[in-house]
């Protein structure tokens, strides 16, 4: 029986784990929200691997608000990137296995190909960076590190971008979505499967690694194809960036190249649309 430890228990990704896990009877999965382990605390986080023993430990726990982290860097450097860092140290210590997941946004979204691993990094705003400094600051402190690159993540947990859509697709005959910026959706459940199958490997291979579903599209293709599966009646027109001004910038083009972990990993990255219809199934709308 493997004994993994997650942190940030309550995001989606978080959930998705505990939802999943039930899958995998090898193994115990064990969920800390912030009130449990406050992984910004450097000695907290040491002292409580002091007497706990496990094979792998998980980091979900991230500073998510793009917009708001260009207002609040020193908060999300502390969550991003000092809190993966005290994470490693301790898990280096103890001989275990860490795997970080980080975001699309470490690139700057300038090249219309999907990104490999080795792609030189340039975020564009204080949340990459800080995710990026968070890469940095854990293969450093752990070399027994797994970082999952993903994107565009959305799940019946939490708040997301399918969530919305399905509450303004009732609220509103119309609405505006983004049609210039290109990459592919994230089912948390199917991420939450490819950390069980890296975990329940015999032998890890530690680096990089891209996850997100299969295929690509705009978020204007993302919400036709909301809006088609849920059966709602809206008109969805396609407008560019600019009439969306954000203090962050996006990434125009976040299509990650899957292949690394599908071949070390032997992952199953199923197709955005297959994974967006059967995840609809759990969301209530």
């Amino acid at each position: 029986m493997k004994k993994i430890l997650i942190t940030g228990a309550n995001g989606q990704l978080g959930q998705a784990i505990l939802e999943q896990s039930k899958n995998y009877k090898e193994i115990e999965c064990f969920f800390v929200t912030r009130n449990e382990l406050d992984i910004t605390n450097e000695d907290l986080v040491k002292n409580y691997f002091q007497d706990k023993t496990f094979d792998f430990v998980v980091n979900c726990a991230a500073y998510t608000a793009v917009d708001k982290a260009e207002d609040h860097p020193d908060d999300a450097f502390l969550v991003n990137a000092k809190a993966t860092e005290f994470l490693a140290k301790a898990t280096n210590e103890h001989n275990i296995p860490f795997i970080h997941i980080s975001t699309d946004y470490v690139f700057d979204g300038k090249d219309s190909k999907p990104r490999i691993e080795t792609d030189e990094t340039n975020p564009i705003g204080v949340y990459g960076q800080t995710k990026l400094d968070g890469e940095k600051l854990a293969s450093e402190n752990n070399f027994r590190t797994i970082i999952i690159r993903t994107a565009w993540v959305y799940s019946r947990f939490g708040n997301n971008f399918v969530k919305t859509m399905l509450k303004l697709f009732k609220e509103r005959d119309s609405l505006g979505v983004v049609n210039d910026q290109i990459g592919s959706p994230t089912n948390a459940i199917n991420l939450a499967d490819a950390i069980l199958t890296i975990v329940m490997k015999d032998e890890s291979i530690f680096g990089i690694y891209n996850y997100s579903n299969e295929g690509e599209c705009s978020w204007f293709d993302f919400a036709n194809k909301i809006k088609e599966f849920s059966g709602l009646s809206v008109q969805i027109n396609p407008v560019d960036s600019a009439a969306f001004p954000t203090k962050a910038k996006r990434p125009a083009y976040s299509l990650l190249d899957k292949t690394k972990i599908k071949t070390v990993y032997e992952v199953d990255v199923p197709n955005w649309e297959d994974s967006l219809k059967e995840e609809m199934k759990h969301i209530e709308y």
